[in-house]
C-alpha cells in the first residue's frame, strides 16, 4: 500500500480529518480530533504510527519483526509503528488501520460516539 492509497483509505471512514500539527512533514488522522494514524512524509520509506491493543501489539511484533515494531516517538505500549512497503499484505495493513480507528473510536465520550453513528 502506498502512501496516497493509504491516505484515502484513512479519509474514507467516517468523520476522518488530516493534518500536520506538529511540522509540514508529519501527516496525522484523527476521528473526532483524537489520533489514529501518524506518518512521516520525509522518510525514505512508508511507515505509519498506528494504535493498537497492548497484548496485540506484542503479538504483531513477534510476529512481523521487520515489518512491525513498537512506535517510534510514540508510547510503546500503545503504538506500533508499521512499515508499508515492505511485504505486508494490503489485507493486513487494511485491518491494521481499522483496528487503530476502532480502538480510538471505543475509547471516545459516549456523546462523540453517538455523533459519529450519526454520520455513519
Amino acid at each position: 500500500m502506498n502512501v496516497e492509497d493509504f491516505r484515502l483509505y484513512c479519509l474514507s471512514k467516517p468523520a476522518v480529518t488530516e493534518s500536520f500539527p506538529f511540522d509540514e512533514v508529519t501527516l496525522v488522522f484523527k476521528v473526532m480530533n483524537k489520533m489514529f494514524a501518524v506518518t512521516g512524509l520525509e522518510r525514505e520509506t512508508f511507515q505509519v504510527n498506528l494504535k493498537c491493543k497492548p497484548e496485540y501489539a506484542l503479538e504483531l511484533r513477534d510476529e512481523y519483526p521487520d515489518d512491525i515494531r513498537a512506535g517510534w516517538h510514540m508510547n510503546k505500549h500503545h503504538w506500533n509503528t508499521v512499515e508499508f512497503e515492505t511485504g505486508l499484505s494490503d489485507e493486513l495493513l487494511i485491518h491494521l488501520i481499522d483496528h487503530s480507528y476502532d480502538m480510538v473510536v471505543k475509547g471516545l465520550k459516549k456523546a462523540d460516539r453517538e455523533a459519529l453513528k450519526k454520520l455513519s
